[in-house]
């Protein structure tokens, strides 16, 4: 492993799920921003994408950890849909971006209007089947303004964060919520895998975040964090992934006690394997800004 923040290096890791490329994960001007380097374009970056183990593509149900994906994701829905409630009881419209095979926009039309985008065509295409209202891309949404916006594990695979987050400014109601999920490389689990750490996933992962870097993005476009809440259960399937990387085969006892271990070391850090950011925007002198 290379960790020379001075040189711009933070860390060499190599894509082990479609071409076995090796790439570099570097510093940016944004503290505690890093970006994957080479950084394939958007009309390249579709080959990485191109493989059945890819799950957030597909309902797949096939290995072992096909599995506990959906049934994390199942157990998922109910608390995404309560946190939507408790942090914006009033609204109505809700626009997943990012939104994948649609499961999440499915569950919260019984208490929402929902919306989805999803530039991954056969995902898309499941989503539809669905009955959902979802498109390739914002610009061909339908409304233009919404009261929830949310992107989870989405950032992360953006090209440009500028435009994404200056869109997202603009299609916001002025009392809405931005939720923001992504993962955090200041996480226990990510300094004990190393290179072999699944969630920097590169190169899918253009790039990633701990909560310097999350908190500056927003505040650049006028968006600001006001609560930071974590996702319990990535520890313990980064940590999965992250064992087959590392040993070859899904050492379920080691990455059992490296996931509980990285949560109870974020009990008091608060770095947990993956956060969600919960944002407002404008003025942040009319609500408590963190």
């Amino acid at each position: 492993m290379e960790k020379i923040i001075n040189n711009s290096i933070y860390i060499k890791a190599k894509d082990h799920l479609v071409t076995q490329e090796d790439f570099t994960i570097i510093t940016t001007n944004i503290n505690g921003l890093l970006k994957t380097t080479p950084t394939p374009s958007s009309s390249e970056i579709g080959k990485y994408y191109q493989s059945e183990n890819y799950i957030s593509h597909t309902d797949s149900k096939k290995t072992f950890i096909d599995k506990i994906y959906q049934i994390v994701k199942s157990y998922s829905l109910k608390k995404k849909y309560d946190l939507l409630k408790k942090n914006h009881p009033e609204a109505k419209t809700v626009l997943d971006i990012g939104s994948g095979t649609g499961d999440l926009i499915s569950y919260c039309k019984k208490g929402f209007e929902c919306y989805g985008t999803e530039p991954n065509l056969q995902a898309r295409e499941l989503s539809i089947k669905k009955g959902n209202k979802v498109v390739e891309k914002i610009e061909d949404l339908p409304l233009k303004k919404y009261d929830i916006i949310m992107m989870w594990h989405v950032l992360e695979h953006v090209h440009d964060l500028d435009y994404q987050l200056s869109s997202i400014y603009e299609m916001l109601n002025e009392n809405g919520i931005l939720i923001i999920a992504v993962p955090n490389y200041n996480s226990y689990d990510a300094t004990y895998y190393k290179e072999d750490w699944a969630a920097y996933d590169v190169p899918r992962h253009l790039w990633h975040f701990n909560k310097s870097a999350m908190k500056t993005v927003l505040k650049n476009k006028n968006i600001f964090v006001v609560k930071i809440l974590p996702l319990i259960f990535d520890s313990f399937y980064v940590s999965i992934l992250s064992e087959k990387i590392k040993r070859g085969t899904s050492n379920l006892i080691n990455a059992f006690f490296i996931g509980l271990k990285s949560n109870w070391k974020a009990k008091s850090s608060g770095e947990y394997s993956s956060l969600i950011y919960i944002s407002k925007k404008g003025n942040k002198n009319e609500f408590k800004a963190i």
